[in-house]
C-alpha cells in the first residue's frame, strides 16, 4: 500500500479524536506527527473527498466570522475501517534521509563536504530532540489518559532515535578527522 493510501488512515486517526478542518489536520501533521509522518494540502483534501464518497467521513459547514470552514467528522464506517487497519501488521517501515544519500556518494565531494552534511544533520537532530523532550515533559502530566500513553510511546521512540543519531554524528565526525590525517 502506497503512502498516499496510508493518508486515509492518518486522517481517520486524527478524526477519531475530534472533528477537524483540513487546515487543522495539516497543522497536526506538521506538529505532532511530523517526526514520523507528513502530508500536504494536496494529499489531505483529495483524501478527505474520497473518504466522504466512501462514507467514512462527513463534512459540515463550520464557517464563522465570514470565513468559510468545513469541519470533518469520522463516521462509524470510518472508525471501523481505521480499527481494521490498526489490527494489521505494518507493511513497511522505512527511514529516508537525504543526508545519508549524500554521504553515500560523498566520494565526489570529499571529507569536507561530508563533514558539513553531518554538522547540519547534528544541529537538526539537536533541535528535534529538544522539541521531543518538551513533548515528553508535557505528556508526562497526562498519562492517566490512555490516548496520551500512546502519544508518549511515540515520543519516547523519537527521543531514543535522535539520541542515537547524535551518537552517530559524534562517531562519524571523529572518523572523518581520523581519515583526513
Amino acid at each position: 500500500m502506497a503512502n498516499t493510501k496510508k493518508m486515509d488512515y492518518v486522517l481517520l486517526g486524527l478524526l477519531s479524536h475530534e472533528p477537524m478542518t483540513g487546515y487543522e489536520m495539516k497543522k497536526r501533521l506538521d506538529s505532532s506527527l511530523r517526526f514520523f509522518w507528513g502530508g500536504s494540502f494536496g494529499s489531505i483534501y483529495p483524501t478527505l473527498n474520497q473518504l466522504e464518497q466512501e462514507g467514512k467521513v462527513t463534512k459540515e459547514n463550520a464557517s464563522s466570522n465570514g470565513r468559510e470552514k468545513i469541519s470533518y467528522s469520522i463516521t462509524d464506517i470510518g472508525r471501523e475501517a481505521l480499527k481494521e487497519w490498526l489490527k494489521k501488521p505494518a507493511e513497511k517501515d522505512e527511514i529516508r534521509y537525504e543526508t545519508l544519500l549524500k554521504l553515500f556518494f560523498g566520494n565526489e565531494t570529499g571529507f569536507e563536504g561530508a563533514g558539513e552534511h553531518i554538522e547540519r544533520f547534528e544541529e537538526k537532530c539537536k533541535d528535534e530532540l529538544q522539541i521531543l523532550r518538551m513533548f515528553e515533559e508535557n505528556l508526562s502530566h497526562y498519562l492517566e489518559e490512555d490516548t496520551h500513553k500512546y502519544y508518549y510511546l511515540t515520543v519516547q521512540f523519537g527521543i531514543r532515535t535522535y539520541e542515537s543519531y547524535l551518537k552517530w554524528c559524534e562517531e562519524a565526525k571523529r572518523l572523518i578527522e581520523e581519515w583526513k590525517r
